[in-house]
């Protein structure tokens, strides 16, 4: 039995790495898609793979107004919203908060975080007549901090107390709010982040040995916790920020940091 038989996806940042496994996942326990991005050439690549029956939008998750007319589309499209994934974030800029500029600092907090307050501020209305559920993609960093990503970890420590404070509002509404948070996870941003660092040979390395299990997956594992949450198996779970992690966050790592970065 398909776990998310017709079910409706508002998938934001679904046309690239967690998000596009995500999506793959989604589609193949029986949902439709809404694919949200802002990179219009990746909205086409992921429909190719997902097919016609799923909806791809041009929109920037820190724009109220794309925000609105996605949700309204989506709407339009298949007559309901049962899950909102926020999925859309950036990593950029992996600096000390003091080399952080003003801008990239604004940028992290739009995308990482406003974006979740336009999703749920247009979409929730949809929600509340579904009671359907809210996942929130985190980091492990926004509960243990990183070095020289003090920004961007600030973001995901943001993204995990709007959960908890969304899942207290919205369950008079029997809406579930949860989050999920990764460690290391192979993405573009990922390799992006890694090309930043002193010792990009050394990455691969480190990033196998942080978790606990010896390796770095790739985003079929986040995709499928996510799955778990939007389906009915999770009905009575919600404010949880769910590691996906390999076990990065236990004990003493193999190896806690690079020497050279």
């Amino acid at each position: 039995m398909q776990l998310l038989k017709d079910r409706v996806i508002f998938l934001t940042g679904g046309s690239k790495g967690i998000g596009l496994e995500c999506a793959i996942k989604y589609a193949e326990e029986g949902a439709r898609i809404a694919i949200i991005s802002n990179d219009q050439a990746s909205i086409n690549y992921a429909i190719s793979i997902l097919g016609k029956e799923h909806l791809g939008l041009l929109a920037d998750v820190s724009n109220p107004k794309d925000i609105q007319q996605a949700i309204t589309d989506t709407q339009l499209r298949f007559g309901k919203i049962d899950v909102i994934h926020n999925n859309a974030g950036i990593a950029h800029p992996s600096k000390n908060i003091h080399e952080t500029e003003d801008w990239e600092w604004d940028n992290l907090f739009n995308i990482n975080v406003k974006g979740i307050y336009f999703t749920t501020k247009f979409g929730l209305n949809a929600l509340i007549k579904t009671k359907g559920c809210i996942i929130n993609t985190s980091s492990l960093v926004g509960d243990i901090g990183q070095e020289d990503h003090a920004a961007y970890s600030a973001t995901k420590g943001a993204v995990n107390a709007l959960t908890k404070s969304m899942a207290l509002d919205y369950a008079k509404y029997k809406i579930r709010v949860n989050a999920v948070a990764p460690a290391g996870v192979w993405t573009q941003m990922l390799e992006e982040w890694g090309k930043e660092q002193n010792d990009v040979e050394g990455i691969k390395n480190y990033l196998d040995g942080i978790h606990a299990l010896g390796y770095c997956p790739n985003g079929d594992v986040v995709a499928d916790a996510c799955v778990f949450l939007a389906s009915d198996k999770a009905r009575f779970i919600t404010g949880i920020i769910m590691p996906v992690s390999g076990g990065a966050e236990l004990g003493y790592k193999r190896i806690n940091h690079l020497e050279t970065i």
